[in-house]
């Protein structure tokens, strides 16, 4: 199965990766679903991303 479009938190966006996908990137950027995955990105993955890289420089 291949991957059409995905969130990317790097640049902060839905990428699409086929002719279909940009498509619904660009819709998806312009509407209430890029709001959800940017406060996902605040709440749950950087919180965790500190966590995860505090634990391994501990063992290090």
């Amino acid at each position: 199965q291949a991957e059409y479009i995905r969130f990317n938190s790097t640049v902060g966006k839905y990428v699409g990766y086929t002719e279909y996908g940009v498509k619904n990137a660009e819709a998806w950027n312009k509407g209430p679903e890029l709001a959800g995955e940017l406060g996902e990105l605040e709440r749950y993955c950087k919180h965790n991303a500190a966590n995860h890289y505090s634990a391994i420089l501990d063992k290090t």
